[in-house]
């Protein structure tokens, strides 16, 4: 399993944090995701023979929120 931290902008309130994390849930290989709003930041842990990072980055994005 891999990991790795990705920076989401323009996330507001509880319901953000709910919408990225099932947007990156729903990437295959995903197997957890801790987002903090207070942070600005998602952690994902992954399978990197399944997942990949810009499909995780494409989930969130198609949600409204920027990833750098």
């Amino acid at each position: 399993m891999e990991k790795t931290t990705l920076n989401v902008s323009g996330m507001t309130c509880g319901h953000c944090e709910k919408a990225v994390k099932n947007a990156l849930m729903g990437v295959d290989g995903v197997s957890s995701v801790v987002v903090s709003l207070s942070e600005g930041k998602a952690e994902v842990e992954y399978d990197a023979s399944k997942a990949e990072v810009s499909k995780m980055k494409s989930a969130v994005e198609d949600q409204g929120y920027d990833v750098e």
